[in-house]
């Protein structure tokens, strides 16, 4: 059956045509390079053939809304397009779905007063300054363009507006987030997390969405002056939990213990009664310090390297010296040893 239209009636109902304009009309020409679309009585429009997705279904009587553009074609015609309007409609569409306090995506699309504008089809979308997510604020500026969540506070049908929050949203998220954190949480756990932040007394590791602290002292067995010796911000790796206060809502990390403390592993090797050879790393005053070939370190306590009751470690040993010990006890769950010494 073909398709019937008024074109006295198209006239009527659109009388001007600026930019942006969404107007309905119809397909009286299909060329090689586009159609030309009449948009009411003697104004015809021209829509390129790229403007369609499926061209070749495209004929003659066809009616659709299009949205006139501020350019025009070679042969002066106004040009249209097909998928703008399409945008728009279904746009619209999915605007008319929203219900307020229902969460919905949007593009910002410009900052006013320091709120986000955007559109949605035919709906302007606004979220006020105060309703910017906390961790947003400070960077408004860089949000246009950005892809953004937020919930609708306010909804106007007839003047076509919605007011949203990111903040609201982004508030649940946070509560939603502690909430199964705190549920889940326990000491030994192994978790992973982002360092967000180094401080001289070690970095704070962001854990599902919660700041943890990690100790200078737990990030490794050898001595660092600072975190970033090991760590970098914005680096992802697994840590392991060792403090959890559920009331103070604090949570200690520990790098170092993910894995076993070479010292220990070191000392694990020795046998009691065995005799190695070491080098004096410390003088102390009541003994020296011997680290043996393995990595192994111990004390040489005076009372085991002389009988002599006055006499001096220093006396006996020097800083630096190499001598062959005798392993005479081994703590392996504090890391210790000690030795005494062979003539």
């Amino acid at each position: 059956m073909e398709t019937q239209f008024n074109l006295e009636e198209i006239d009527k109902s659109f009388q001007t045509y600026s930019a942006g304009k969404m107007v309905e009309g119809v397909v009286i020409l299909k060329r090689e390079d586009g159609v030309i679309f009449n948009i009411g009585g003697k104004r015809d429009s021209f829509i390129p053939k790229d403007d369609f997705s499926n061209y070749e279904q495209v004929k003659i009587g066809d009616r659709f809304k299009v949205v006139i553009t501020n350019k025009k074609s070679e042969e002066g015609m106004i040009i249209a397009s097909k998928a703008q309007a399409d945008d728009i409609i279904i746009g619209s569409q999915t605007a008319e779905k929203i219900k307020l306090g229902s969460k919905f995506t949007f593009v910002v699309s410009s900052i006013k007063d320091g709120g986000l504008c955007s559109k949605l089809g035919e709906y302007e979308i606004y979220v006020p300054a105060d309703e910017v997510s906390s961790k947003e604020i400070g960077y408004v500026g860089k949000l246009k363009n950005k892809q953004l969540e937020a919930i609708a506070i306010e909804i106007n049908r007839e003047k076509k507006t919605i007011i949203a929050s990111v903040k609201m949203l982004s508030d649940q998220i946070e509560e939603q987030n502690q909430k199964a954190f705190w549920s889940s949480i326990f000491i030994n756990k192994v978790v992973e997390g982002t360092v967000v932040r180094i401080v001289p007394f070690g970095a704070f590791v962001n854990v599902g969405g919660i700041d943890c602290l990690l100790h200078i002292s737990d990030i490794s067995y050898d001595k660092i002056n600072s975190a970033d010796e090991v760590l970098k911000v914005g680096e992802t790796r697994q840590f392991r939990v060792i403090k959890v206060d559920k009331e103070n809502k604090k949570v200690s990390l520990g790098l170092k213990q993910l894995y076993d403390n070479p010292k220990i592993a070191h000392i694990k090797e020795l046998k009691v009664g065995e005799k190695y050879k070491g080098e004096v790393i410390k003088i102390l005053a009541f003994g020296a310090i011997i680290k043996l070939e393995n990595g192994a370190e111990g004390l040489l306590h005076i009372s085991d390297a002389t009988t002599k009751n006055d006499a001096r470690i220093y006396q006996i040993v020097k800083l630096g010296q190499i001598l062959e010990v005798a392993v005479k006890n081994v703590d392996i769950e504090k890391g210790r040893c000690n030795f005494s010494l062979i003539d």
